[in-house]
């Protein structure tokens, strides 16, 4: 089932993808993360930031357990879904690296189907890269992204 983010099926709408990026950069030198909320119209979206509770946040990313509750309790409340999970890698590159595939489809099913990935690649405070992953074939396969569209600077 592919992701249903943007009319094409595919990609958010770019004001949503600078939330992402800007929140993103803020957190560096540690991974951020949340995810991406679609409302009932297509055109209804929203932001959810996420506190990193990993006790290794420069390398790794993990939902605060308690607000990822309220997270889809609130969802649940406004009739809204989640349609994609963000987070960045810290000096690395925008790949869905092994730990993450392992960590969204465990046991080869992904835990939250019909949820693309956005990874953001952050380098000194700047995002530099952006990767999309849907789950198709039994694997996660790479959307093409681009930041041609945003003029993100890191948060002074």
């Amino acid at each position: 089932m592919a992701p249903a983010l943007a009319p094409d099926g595919r990609v958010p709408p770019g004001a949503v993808i600078a939330e992402v990026l800007e929140h993103l950069q803020a957190t560096w030198p540690e991974e951020g993360c949340g995810v991406l909320l679609r409302g009932a119209t297509p055109e209804t979206w929203r932001v959810r930031r996420i506190r990193n509770a990993s006790p290794t946040p420069r390398t790794h990313f993990e939902f605060d357990l308690g607000e990822w509750l309220q997270v889809c309790r609130d969802a649940d409340a406004r009739a809204e879904r989640v349609a994609c999970v963000f987070h960045s890698h810290v000096n690395a590159a925008a790949d869905f690296s092994v730990e993450d595939r392992e960590r969204a489809a465990p046991s080869g099913t992904p835990l939250l189907p019909g949820v693309s990935h956005l990874v953001a690649a952050v380098h000194g405070g700047c995002v530099t890269h952006l990767s999309l992953f849907a789950w198709e074939s039994e694997d996660f396969l790479r959307v093409s992204v681009s930041l041609a569209d945003f003029r993100i600077e890191k948060p002074v």
